[in-house]
């Protein structure tokens, strides 16, 4: 094997252990490994570039290097369970700015000369793929960190403006290819990073978890496009795996939510009707039950459901509910989880908060699963969720989250809800179930709450 070879040979290495690890992240028991196999093929990858003929500035490589990995090993290493989805928001905007800069740098050192085709139109796709991705996801971080307001932004003309940005990324790239003023690409650059701001900005949190996924995916084209233009086949194929598992996602996402992409791209749960932001008619009165009397309904219960949500992360309770459901199952109790695909802030949130908990993987069940058995439960434990389980997606035609299917929570024969306030979820809509006769409250910090729960159950 010659020099010119070894190279390749890492890339295409490198593009086996990825795609190795991905298939490796898809269970808890492997997903670790998946990690190191990922890591090891970035390594690779990395070491092949170094290798790559004409390479030079190795010092300034070097420092690069160091200056990437020592914040993002510190941020990794410390970053809190309920802070993750904006952690995946921040370092998905850092691929993008790769994607931009490197395409950038391609272009602005001359790669464009000639006006191949076939290298400028990647090139051109990776400067706006990656803008794209680089500033929409640090409005999202924004968003999940509470440095912007989760409530979507409106503003005259948005629409229109967006088109109109569009258009010009549109116009400037075709005169970016055709001129030979190589300056022309900062045009389209620019506009495309403003379109990431003003897409992403009206969005509205609730909406975050398909819009993580859609950024995921756009990350990932801008990756491979910018592959093609430099000929490396690791960067086609890691971005290729990026691009197509974010778009798979962002279509289980939106199944789950029932809405099109196009209702979240150019929609958002924070536009609430009026009248829809108030509870059901009827009683609204909620029935509180102190953590005694909740111990003893589900101490002596056949079958326990428990619905996490992202008030669990916040109280970094995962670990009491884990313990909650040993000790209940030492008493005869079966007990499961009941996941919904968007519960949290970022899909596959609550599968990671419990996993870090080894809360066993076979009973974390879906919604397709878990929902034939509520009524079957004699208690339904709701942790920190609300819109998930709200039955107006159900039955009020004016709510913004009317045909989202939901966990069935409801048709349990007792509900419990741990809660810190009387305020409605994230999506700004008021749950009815709160109200429901057969349900009762149970205020505060869910970690406390679990806490004495564990307590209570222990002491029957």
């Amino acid at each position: 094997m010659n020099r010119d070879t070894v190279p390749e040979a890492a890339f295409l290495i490198a593009s086996l252990l990825f795609i190795f690890g991905l298939k490796q992240l898809s269970s808890p028991s492997t997903a670790r490994s998946g990690n190191l196999l990922a890591a090891l093929g970035m390594a690779l990858a990395l070491g092949g570039t170094l290798l790559l003929p004409n390479m030079g500035h190795f010092g300034w490589i070097l420092l690069a290097i160091v200056i990437g990995t020592v914040p993002g090993w510190l941020l990794a290493k410390r970053v809190k369970m309920t802070a993750m989805p904006q952690m995946v928001s921040l370092f998905n905007g850092m691929g993008g700015a790769c994607a931009l800069f490197i395409s950038l740098g391609e272009w602005l050192s001359g790669a464009s000369a000639g006006r191949d085709l076939g290298r400028v139109l990647p090139m051109l796709l990776g400067v706006v793929f990656g803008s794209v991705s680089f500033t929409g996801s640090l409005v999202a971080f924004g968003k999940l960190q509470g440095l912007i307001s989760e409530k979507p932004w409106r503003w005259p003309w948005q629409k229109t403006g967006n088109a109109l940005l569009l258009a010009v990324i549109l116009a400037s790239s075709a005169a970016a290819a055709s001129s030979q003023n190589e300056m022309w690409i900062l045009l389209p650059a620019a506009a495309a990073l403003l379109l990431g701001v003003a897409q992403v900005l009206p969005i509205g949190g609730a909406d975050m978890p398909v819009v993580i996924s859609v950024l995921n995916s756009c990350t990932g084209l801008a990756a491979a496009v910018t592959g093609f233009a430099m000929h490396n086949m690791s960067m086609i194929i890691a971005g290729t795996l990026v691009g197509a598992a974010g778009s798979l996602l962002t279509v289980l996402m939106c199944k789950a939510m029932n809405r099109s992409l196009a209702r979240v791209i150019f929609g958002s749960f924070g536009l609430v009707p009026e009248g829809a932001a108030t509870a059901a008619s009827g009683d609204q009165t909620m029935r509180e039950i102190a953590a005694a009397e909740c111990a003893i309904m589900m101490g002596y219960a056949r079958k326990v459901i428990i619905v996490p949500g992202y008030g669990l992360a916040v109280a970094q309770g995962q670990h009491l509910v884990h313990e909650l459901d040993e000790v209940l199952e030492k008493r005869g109790v079966e007990v499961k989880y009941a996941v919904h695909p968007v519960a949290g802030r970022m899909p596959g949130h609550m599968n990671v908060l419990l996993a870090e908990a080894n809360v066993p993987y076979p009973k974390l069940l879906d919604m397709e699963e878990i929902n034939p058995e509520f009524d079957q439960a004699d208690v339904a434990l709701i942790i920190g969720a609300n819109d998930v389980v709200n039955p107006a997606a159900r039955t009020e035609s004016a709510s913004p989250i009317y045909g989202m299917p939901i966990l069935n929570a409801d048709k349990a024969k007792n509900v419990v809800v741990i809660k810190r306030g009387r305020g409605a979820g994230f999506a700004g809509i008021e749950n009815g179930l709160f109200y429901n006769p057969k349900t009762r409250m149970l205020f505060g910090d869910a970690k406390k709450a679990l806490q004495d729960l564990v307590t209570e159950v222990k002491a029957l």
